[in-house]
């Protein structure tokens, strides 16, 4: 978890990139902002600006290592020398806007704001530490805008960032170094091969390894099971599949340390299901290039669970006429066959209606 409310900013400078594809270049500011001149309000808008992104356990490395090989990290390679000597900051600055707008090659990547500050005082799980924030602008907004004119109230529009949305970023934490250092990051606006520059040719991260990326990759596996092995082509019917995916976002609810035993009895129950289920596992993990197995036991992420939660669908869509939620209770619902209508039905039992 991410703290910044004792967080200050020491250092800030914006530059501009220019589109690539246009052949732009990028504009450099000759020099950090004076932030002791900064409006009083402006540092904590900044702040909301920076971090509010960042709200889940979703943490990334810096890649300085490939199969036991070193990797030239551009990124973390500045980030060393910021935190080494914090004079360094606007020489870097140039440094990785310069790296930024090198790997900008998608034409889908438009012209924007670069703004890199030095944090102090940041708090991540407990530590207080010093963080690097990278981010880039791209998306402006049309605000309205009213002001006097002679006796009259007039209108008009003015062009600018909403701080509500940043559109791409990064705050690299000065912790856990030799692993790259603890990174979060997001890119609101690319999805698929687009966000690709930003995560892997410019920042080069790959998820760190620990109980939410376990809990993450475990619920998706679960859902792809179902959606690939656990099927209709397998003769499972629609309700078993809903019930596998209830009990499966059920148990991660509701435990705190995920067991793969205790989650083979309450879960997959059956002994042919589990065996389906570890052999999906092994194509789950060579096709997904995890590092290493999924272990067989670890702390479960609340954040994971809830970000997850709203993939695993619990709907029984029965033509163009009913839409049944299955919550639970697999044993109360009941399907069958009426020749006379040549048609399926379901029968369900309750006890009073709500």
């Amino acid at each position: 978890m991410i703290e910044n409310s004792k967080a200050t900013i020491s250092a800030l400078v914006v530059h501009r990139i220019g589109s690539k594809s246009e052949g732009e270049d990028v504009s450099f500011s000759r020099s950090v902002l004076d932030t002791s001149a900064f409006a009083e309000e402006v540092p904590d808008i900044l702040k909301q600006y920076f971090f509010k992104p960042f709200r889940t356990e979703a943490y990334y490395n810096l890649v300085t290592q490939a199969d036991g090989e070193p990797v030239d990290n551009s990124v973390f390679r500045a980030a060393c020398r910021v935190f080494d000597d914090p004079s360094a900051f606007y020489d870097a600055s140039v440094e990785i806007a310069g790296f930024l707008h090198f790997n900008s090659n998608h034409p889908n990547i438009r012209r924007g704001e670069f703004y890199m500050a030095l944090f102090d005082d940041c708090v991540v799980d407990g530590q207080t530490c010093r963080a690097l924030g990278i981010f880039k602008s791209e998306n402006k907004e049309v605000f309205l805008k009213v002001f006097m004119q002679g006796d009259n109230f007039e209108l008009g529009t003015q062009e600018g960032i909403n701080l509500r949305k940043l559109d791409k970023g990064c705050i690299i934490f000065d912790i856990e170094r030799d692993e790259g250092f603890r990174v979060c990051a997001v890119d609101n606006i690319n999805r698929g091969q687009d966000a690709k520059f930003w995560m892997q040719d410019f920042l080069n991260v790959c998820p760190r390894e620990d109980k939410f990326f376990y809990t993450n990759n475990y619920l998706q596996m679960c859902r792809n099971f179902v959606t690939d092995v656990f099927n209709e082509d397998n003769n499972v019917p629609r309700a078993e599949q809903i019930d596998l995916m209830n009990r499966s976002i059920d148990y991660f609810t509701k435990e705190s340390e995920f067991d793969s035993r205790a989650f083979e009895q309450a879960v997959l129950a059956q002994p042919e299901v589990a065996e389906a289920f570890n052999d999906y596992k092994a194509e789950f993990e060579a096709k997904n290039d995890l590092p290493q197995s999924l272990p067989m036991q670890f702390e479960i992420s609340k954040d994971a669970v809830k970000g997850e939660k709203r993939n695993f669908k619990s709907v029984l869509k029965l033509d163009k006429n009913f839409h049944v939620y299955i919550h639970g209770s697999r044993q109360y619902l009941e399907k069958g066959y009426d020749e006379q209508r040549d048609m399926n039905f379901y029968k369900l039992y309750f006890r009073a209606e709500q």
